[in-house]
């Protein structure tokens, strides 16, 4: 199943536009498993890659989409630091002179805004007004291998603020999680622990969960997911194709169950475009008059990709059955990292989110 894995991932672009993918997604491809690898093709990417919101999101989709159909540990990788250097340009600054990790946007990039249940991140204000950073912080994502994270912490005023912070000061220790997965093993997410670590405040107060860039951020890790899903239909299709290739042709339920994951797929890139251009538009930016805010589309986009993921895993495991789990590593792979990843949505909880929501007025209906 490698003859389409670097094939580009089309939310609204013409094909000849998404040739241009092509390059980098063969670098990809061979840098499978190599995180170190990995990480210098994001921090290459980063230099050029589109931001949410100037014109060119749905192009910054496609990457998202396109990379995570090659391999979904590797779009792992991409989408925080490109998320990253989003929100410090949202916030007018430079990734680089933020944490002091080098001029402009260098150095590689995480976003860590998880809490935990017995862990707490405090920020403190020093005697000449700067920050420091004491305390725990759960879910950091290669947080060893990086330069520099965007993370949130809790300030004096109880409430939580975004901060930009070198990973390689002396105290930051992170701890080796006991990563048992079998989805993204090379993706570990363990706790970090801070102690007294110099921070410098992204924006100011709660601006970080205020943005629109949240919003926009989410939406991101979903064109992510949608990647993924687009992977496993070129599989199936690929297995179909070679099956009736050998004499054995797909019977009604093998053709049924295809067309469904066209339709799921073309239905969930269309509401992607759609979306991508409203928030070009400038639609999806601060609260409308009635009320209605940036994270509601989240929420619509979110679910909708992470329902369109798990139909279609389910629909081809169902037809390809156990032999390409077993004997198939980039098959297996695929699957096992994507089934991860998708459980970054809550599912029913964030339907809830988006019901309050709706039964509040936000909604077009």
């Amino acid at each position: 199943m490698s003859d389409t894995e670097a094939q580009p991932v089309r939310i609204s672009s013409e094909p000849a536009q998404l040739q241009a993918l092509e390059p980098v997604l063969e670098k990809v491809r061979a840098a499978v498993g190599d995180v170190p690898a990995l990480l210098a093709i994001a921090e290459d990417i980063g230099g050029t890659a589109p931001k949410p919101g100037e014109g060119n999101t749905a192009k910054l989709w496609e990457l998202l989409a396109s990379v995570t159909a090659v391999d979904v540990a590797a779009g792992r990788v991409l989408e925080p630091h490109l998320d990253a250097l989003a929100i410090l340009a949202q916030a007018g600054e430079q990734a680089g002179a933020q944490a002091g990790v080098g001029d402009s946007e260098k150095g590689t990039w995480g976003v860590f805004a998880a809490e935990g249940p017995g862990m707490k991140l405090e920020a403190k204000r020093t005697t000449d007004g700067s920050f420091v950073l004491s305390g725990s912080k759960p879910w950091c994502s290669l947080a060893a291998s990086l330069d520099a994270a965007v993370i949130t912490a809790h300030t004096e005023d109880n409430s939580r603020a975004a901060f930009a912070v070198n990973l390689k000061d002396p105290g930051v220790s992170c701890e080796i999680p006991q990563w048992t997965s079998r989805g993204l093993q090379e993706i570990p997410s363990g706790t970090v622990h801070f102690d007294q670590v110099a921070a410098r405040p992204v924006n100011e107060g709660s601006w970080y969960f205020q943005r629109p860039g949240f919003a926009w951020g989410g939406m991101g890790v979903a064109a992510c997911w949608l990647g993924g899903a687009v992977a496993v239909a070129r599989d199936y299709a690929e297995a179909l194709e070679k099956a009736a290739a050998n004499g054995r042709e797909p019977d009604q339920v093998a053709l049924a169950h295809l067309g469904e994951i066209d339709r799921i797929l073309s239905a969930t890139t269309g509401y992607l475009a759609q979306t991508a251009e409203r928030i070009d538009a400038g639609e999806l930016e601060d609260p409308d008059p009635e009320d209605r805010s940036p994270w509601s589309d989240a929420l619509r986009v979110r679910g909708t990709v992470a329902a369109a993921v798990e139909r279609v895993q389910t629909l081809v495991t169902q037809n390809l059955g156990p032999g390409p789990l077993a004997f198939d590593e980039a098959y297996g792979k695929r699957m096992a990292d994507l089934s991860l990843y998708i459980r970054q949505h809550h599912a029913m909880r964030d339907d809830a989110q988006l019901g309050a929501l709706t039964l509040k007025g936000d909604r077009s209906w």
